[in-house]
């Protein structure tokens, strides 16, 4: 970092010369050999530079070479595009993979005209690397694409992330690895929450969970199906991805948190503005990027902190107005402020601007010095059956205050348990409207659907179900109820009435039919109909309530946390030592703009 640091304030200080060390004196045509007048030229320079930079001669000298060697063969590289349309990308590889451990860079040569799968067999090939896939500016490249139709230009820097354990895949035969690549932990939590998404809460609640979109005081929010479909998978992916990364897995944290961001462009911009859940994404992308030694995805980086500053901003208000009039206080948020003004401070060091580092540093200190707690005050809440999390929210929550933190966590526990008795509450409400219903000749599903579309109306519900019956009537074909079809039904063990009721709804297929009577134990109503009992509008199979969607479902449900703070429960141990590193780089020296 402190290399890249010292590279852009030389490449600054060289374009406000107009040096260019691609050209003579500092680089010769090839076979005039005078090496030595180049070499000669750079340590001038570099004795010029070194006292504005606080650094030694050599240290400035190996800088300059290195930004002329990246120069020329930048140079060499557009010359080949030209003429034979070869582009060169720079891979940012996963830290033990390099080719060659000394050098920093590692740079593929190909046209742009050819898939990512192609890439991506000679990049396994060239360095051993099989499972893996292409980032760019964080997108994930797709593998049938070809690279000019998805950005990838001459010089693009492209990120490469390991899948999985790729050792733990060639143990496996081709016929099991296929099988694996199909269940991967990114298929596996993208599939749960879709069947999840797909729950309206019209099915039983007592088998069946289904996820519920509320604000920070646990009201459900209405959202379009469409839009809620792709917040709840943006949210999904998010919780499995922060579960990741508590895991030190940044590799895959980071495959699924750039999943969450791709479902959450698909939400409407106004609804992004009011929560600060994108944000708090665009962080964790940042903070992988950090922790992958990936910030030389640096326009993607700073952009990504951009939005989220923006939208904290809108959705907490600039001085944090809003958070203060909905909550009462500010201090656990501030938590996320101090990692992006890390962020920033770092991003900022890597340009090679030391004050506008210093100047995000200065804010950070500022947010640690008011975050850190007292371990003593910790303890005192804990020993009153406080958990660690309660106690070090509410602290922060009440600016280290111990009797106020008490008072806090205690409300806030309150408040918790009745939005539970509510919920329970509205559980047995609905419960006992189902039960109405089905008194009146309804199947339990219909019954549920319909109280779902009255939003809870059981009168209204009963409305919707005759009307539905009364529809479906009229429209019926005699032909669906033909002697035949019923005699079938009839001789299956069936009364006359409930066949030819199963018949009218199932628009005379025999086999739906006769599922439909087994389902509601032969007896039928002839009013007992919705228009979700025919065959073209059951539910998509995702929505079922088999064995294996319901072992996915529980599988997704363990990433999500039970405390509805969880992501602001930060200890900031790593921000901690993040700090003292830039403190370090910082502290190298002043610098001294010419």
């Amino acid at each position: 970092m402190a290399e890249q640091n010292t590279e852009a304030k030389l490449k600054n200080l060289l374009k406000q010369e107009k040096i260019q060390l691609w050209n003579p004196p500092y680089t010769q045509d090839q076979g005039c050999g005078d090496e030595q007048r180049e070499t000669q030229h750079l340590q001038e320079l570099a004795e010029r530079y070194a006292p504005l930079l606080c650094l030694s001669v050599s240290e400035v000298g190996g800088a300059l070479e290195s930004i002329r060697v990246q120069a020329v063969k930048r140079g060499k590289g557009n010359r080949t595009f030209r003429e034979t349309q070869v582009a060169t990308l720079e891979l940012l590889l996963p830290r033990d993979c390099s080719r060659d451990p000394k050098s920093k860079k590692n740079y593929l040569e190909t046209r742009l005209d050819v898939t990512t799968q192609e890439v991506l067999d000679r990049i396994g090939k060239d360095f051993g690397l099989k499972y893996i896939k292409l980032i760019l500016n964080g997108k994930t490249l797709c593998p049938v694409r070809r690279l000019d139709e998805q950005g990838v230009k001459n010089h693009s820097k492209v990120m490469v992330l390991k899948v999985s354990d790729a050792e733990l895949k060639q143990q496996m035969s081709e016929e099991e690895q296929k099988k694996k690549e199909q269940n991967t932990s990114l298929q596996r939590t993208q599939k749960g929450f879709q069947i999840l998404s797909q729950r309206d809460g019209s099915e039983d609640l007592d088998n069946t969970p289904f996820l519920e979109i509320a604000d920070q005081r646990g009201n459900p929010l209405k959202i379009p199906a469409n839009e809620r479909k792709a917040l709840i998978l943006a949210m999904g992916l998010h919780e499995k991805g922060r579960s990741l990364m508590k895991k030190k897995q940044y590799d895959d944290a980071l495959c699924h948190l750039l999943q969450a961001d791709q479902q959450f462009s698909m939400c409407d911009s106004a609804l992004l503005r009011s929560v600060d859940n994108f944000a708090v994404l665009q962080l964790d992308i940042v903070w992988c990027y950090r922790a992958l030694e990936a910030l030389s995805c640096l326009d993607d980086g700073r952009s990504r902190l951009q939005r989220a500053e923006e939208c904290f901003l809108q959705c907490y208000g600039e001085q944090r107005e809003r958070l203060l009039m909905i909550q009462g206080n500010t201090g656990r948020e501030e938590v996320l402020f101090l990692r992006l003004h890390l962020l920033q401070s770092l991003l900022a060091y890597i340009e090679g601007n030391d004050a506008q580092a210093r100047q995000q540093m200065s804010k950070v200190d500022s947010l640690y010095a008011r975050l850190s707690l007292d371990s003593e005050k910790m303890a005192q809440l804990m020993a009153l059956g406080f958990s660690e999390r309660e106690a070090r929210l509410g602290l922060r929550a009440c600016g280290g205050d111990l009797q106020e933190a008490a008072i806090h966590i205690s409300s806030r526990r309150q408040e918790r348990e009745e939005l539970k008795q509510r919920e329970q509450q509205k559980r047995m409400t609905r419960m006992a409207n189902i039960a109405a219903l089905m008194e009146l000749g309804f199947s339990r599903r219909d019954a549920a659907r319909a109280l779902h579309h009255a939003n809870g109306d059981v009168n209204k519900a009963c409305e919707i179900l005759q009307d539905a019956a009364l529809a479906t009537n009229n429209n019926t074909d005699a032909a669906a109820v033909s002697p035949e079809k019923v005699e079938q039904l009839l001789y299956l063990g069936f009364d006359r009435d409930a066949s030819e009721a199963a018949l009218s709804r199932t628009g005379g297929d025999v086999q739906s039919a006769t599922q439909l009577l087994l389902d509601n134990n032969g007896v039928l109503s002839p009013t007992s109909i919705s228009p979700s009992t025919s065959p073209s509008s059951e539910e998509p199979s995702t929505s079922s309530t088999s064995t294996e969607d319901d072992e996915l479902v529980s599988e997704v449900l363990e990433d999500i946390s039970r405390h509805e703070e969880d992501y602001l429960d930060l200890t900031l141990e790593e921000e901690s030592e993040m700090m003292n590193t830039m403190m370090a780089y910082l502290s190298r020296g002043s610098t001294h703009t010419p």
